[in-house]
């Protein structure tokens, strides 16, 4: 099958929006002059945080404003971010990010709240997607009997959502994005988690309402953080039968064969809003992690890291950059893993998702508007090439 016909998506974590009113004004001067940039139709996937999902809730005349200001804006939405909870922008997400996890009421209720604000925004015909956090960051996930509070409220979430396909004929599906260093961070992890959330569901009767429901986001990134083979990836979750409901198409940051002036070049990416998570892969094939990027750790490297071949930082960096000065990006993993993803026998959702515009470096950079547009421009023509290349009509 082909990559989605929907038009691509770009995510709008990237703009700041904890009320309604934010978010219309985020879309109005920025959405719309990045579809005016590439000249074709865009989907708005929406970042909803709990403080704008309670505001829509609460009244109602407010989805009409926000349906009515995409609908003007000729701006697609099919997808939403349920992964940040609280504001996003704030001096410092780290690891609160990952906050309320998966075993608290409070997520599944702010996630049944975005599939229902979802299935008033879908145009006809569409089907909705929801990406979530990987559960819970591991740091923070060890109470006793966390893996099964998480199974009970997804099982929960599948039931709900065969109920609002009942009431509304709309189709909504749960994207869990795995995520280094989170509780579900690797391809084998992610399996296992879904066998027991599948025996949990046969026990139940929900099996149906599960599978339907319930799939992954894959951002591409975060799997070539953890130096995983993406393609061979993304085999064994269709080997597994777990479906790829959403695909970010994200690139991070690659140092090769450190140096001096590479080190110097990556502490310039080190600021304090948003987790890093840091991995190097030594010539042995050992891999070795450090929680978060610091100038520390560039200027005095630490075990593991001082000999390693390649280290790879969960930043999210432009998609459209194979380089960045004297350091690289993942993008290869992409072209592969956007190469995989067209193999599939279904079509997920696409979304670009670079949040970190705000704080990259400074220096010279587009702006945001246009740093995004070349961004969806590259990944047209990447998504065009590849098509091509598929039909032995080019070669990449």
């Amino acid at each position: 099958m082909s990559i989605s016909s929907l038009p691509l998506s770009y995510c709008t974590n990237v703009h700041p929006g904890v009320t309604v009113d934010e978010v219309i004004q985020g879309l109005r001067q920025y959405a719309c002059e990045i579809q005016r940039g590439i000249g074709r139709p865009l989907a708005a996937g929406l970042w909803l945080s709990q403080p704008v999902i309670r505001e829509l809730i609460a009244d109602p005349s407010q989805v009409f404003r926000l349906r009515e200001s995409l609908a003007e804006s000729k701006l697609y939405t099919y997808t939403l971010n349920a992964f940040p909870f609280g504001d996003f922008h704030s001096e410092r997400v780290k690891e609160n990010v990952y906050l309320p996890d998966w075993a608290a009421p409070s997520r599944l209720q702010y996630t049944l709240d975005c599939a229902r604000v979802l299935a008033q925004l879908l145009p006809e015909g569409m089907e909705g997607s929801l990406s979530t956090l990987p559960l819970g960051f591991k740091a923070l996930s060890h109470t006793p009997g966390f893996q099964t509070a998480c199974i009970n409220q997804l099982v929960q979430f599948a039931q709900a959502m065969d109920q609002l396909h009942d009431d509304t004929g709309q189709v909504i599906r749960l994207a869990i994005e795995p995520e280094p260093l989170c509780v579900l961070e690797t391809t084998p992890e992610t399996i296992e988690f879904f066998a027991a959330l599948r025996a949990a569901a046969d026990n139940s009767g929900d099996r149906a309402a599960v599978d339907r429901h319930i799939g992954v986001c894959y951002d591409v990134c975060h799997q070539s953080v953890e130096f995983e083979d993406v393609a061979a990836s993304i085999r064994e979750l269709g080997d597994a039968d777990i479906r790829i409901n959403k695909v970010h198409i994200t690139c991070a940051i690659e140092v090769r064969h450190p140096t001096a002036e590479s080190l110097a070049a990556l502490a310039r990416f080190v600021e304090p809003r948003y987790l890093h998570q840091t991995f190097a892969r030594s010539s042995s094939g050992k891999v070795v992690h450090f929680l978060d990027l610091d100038r520390a750790m560039c200027e005095r490297p630490p075990q593991g890291f001082v000999d390693a071949e390649i280290w790879r930082v969960h930043f999210h960096v432009p998609v459209d950059a194979e380089s960045l000065g004297p350091l690289f990006t993942t993008r290869d993993d992409l072209r592969k893993a956007l190469l995989q993803i067209q193999l599939l026998n279904y079509a997920p959702h696409l979304e670009v998702e670079t949040y970190t515009w705000g704080v990259l470096p400074s220096g010279e950079k587009p702006s945001l508007v246009e740093g995004i547009a070349q961004e969806l421009r590259a990944t047209q023509l990447l998504l065009g090439n590849l098509e091509l290349n598929k039909n032995g009509l080019s070669i990449m």
